[in-house]
């Protein structure tokens, strides 16, 4: 698995959101009007698109992504894509890499919400990118602004070529209610709308791979930092999906054996107001949820009578004891109404 590199001038919301469209996280391509020279599910790949030389296969030139036949007739080509969960989208990513003479000019993208099965002739569907003028072997980033959920998307090449690979970024819109009657939730899942706030080092691994649903696949599916060579420690801050008390942990190191991290914490806090820039300072000054503790290689570990009780928290920081890889990060907790004035604020954003 490669490990992909953020790109430093990715918009805001490509950090803050989570990537509705990764099929990691059950998002699917549906139905493509062409998909003559490559796949549509290789656009949703999380990986970072390639460039093999030399490689053909029976319909031409190997591409990462998804690529439709030339176009002799009029009309456009299509793909609908079911997205992991139903959310408000907030941005997406149009991404060409590696595609130069067989790029669209143009794409837009359509969206639509069912509750059941997928769209078909009579579905609705609404703009939430106008068509956009295409460059080749480019990143290309639109703000989406909409607070509907949407359960499918459309993208449309005009009229026809390349696409290596598609990102909607939004706001997953889980059902709360009833979460808070004793019923514990993974408040660290990205599916529920958790994100990684900032990481102080992401060498080998994204911090945000840590909250990914099911177990790491190999010692690439996780966080991992680089060896450190000088005091310290290495950390990541993890806003919740949803304001709530944390009564257990999981930390599962997984694949990781001579590069483990030996020991890890949590430090957590109600945050109202502040940028993540702030919050990276706040967090180091944050009371404990979890005391340093021991880990051990290739495992899941389970913690509830070391968890310091806290209340009501919005955010975590996650330390690692001095370095190393983690795979899947858990925090179980009773989501809170949020009838607390001061967490209103913070919990507007992820009302249904």
């Amino acid at each position: 698995m490669m490990i992909p590199s953020p790109d430093p001038n990715a918009p805001e919301f490509t950090r803050r959101c989570v990537n509705l469209a990764d099929p990691r996280l059950g998002a699917c391509a549906v139905v493509a009007s062409d998909e003559f020279f490559a796949p549509k599910d290789r656009m949703l790949n999380p990986d970072p698109p390639i460039f093999i030389p030399g490689k053909y296969d029976d319909h031409g030139k190997w591409m990462d992504g998804w690529e439709t036949r030339r176009r002799r007739e009029p009309g456009h080509d299509w793909c609908i894509i079911k997205l992991a969960r139903p959310g408000a989208i907030q941005g997406v990513e149009l991404d060409t890499t590696h595609f130069t003479g067989n790029y669209p000019p143009a794409a837009s993208i359509d969206a639509c919400r069912l509750d059941d099965g997928d769209p078909d002739a009579t579905t609705e569907w609404v703009e939430v990118v106008s068509p956009t003028t295409l460059q080749g072997n480019r990143h290309h980033y639109v703000e989406v602004d909409s607070s509907r959920a949407f359960s499918h998307v459309r993208v449309n090449l005009y009229p026809d070529g390349g696409l290596a690979r598609l990102r909607v970024y939004g706001q997953p819109r889980a059902s709360w209610h009833g979460a808070g009657e004793n019923v514990l939730a993974d408040l660290a899942a990205m599916v529920n709308g958790a994100y990684v706030v900032a990481a102080n080092d992401q060498h080998f691994g994204l911090a945000s791979s840590l909250l990914l649903p099911g177990r790491g696949v190999n010692m690439g599916d996780g966080w991992e930092t680089r060896r450190r060579r000088e005091p310290g420690n290495d950390w990541c801050i993890i806003a919740l999906a949803r304001p709530g008390v944390i009564h257990g942990v999981e930390v599962d190191t997984a694949h990781f054996k001579g590069n483990y991290p030996d020991r890890c914490s949590l430090q957590a806090a109600t945050v109202t107001a502040g940028t993540d820039r702030s919050i990276v300072t706040q967090a180091m000054f944050w009371p404990v949820l979890l005391p340093e503790l021991k880990l051990q290689m290739d495992r899941q570990h389970h913690f509830e009578a070391e968890v310091v009780p806290l209340g009501v928290v919005t955010h975590v920081r996650f330390n690692i004891f001095p370095d190393g890889g983690v795979s899947r990060l858990r925090l179980w907790g009773l989501v809170e109404s949020t009838n607390d004035p001061q967490l209103k604020p913070w919990a507007s954003s992820l009302a249904l």
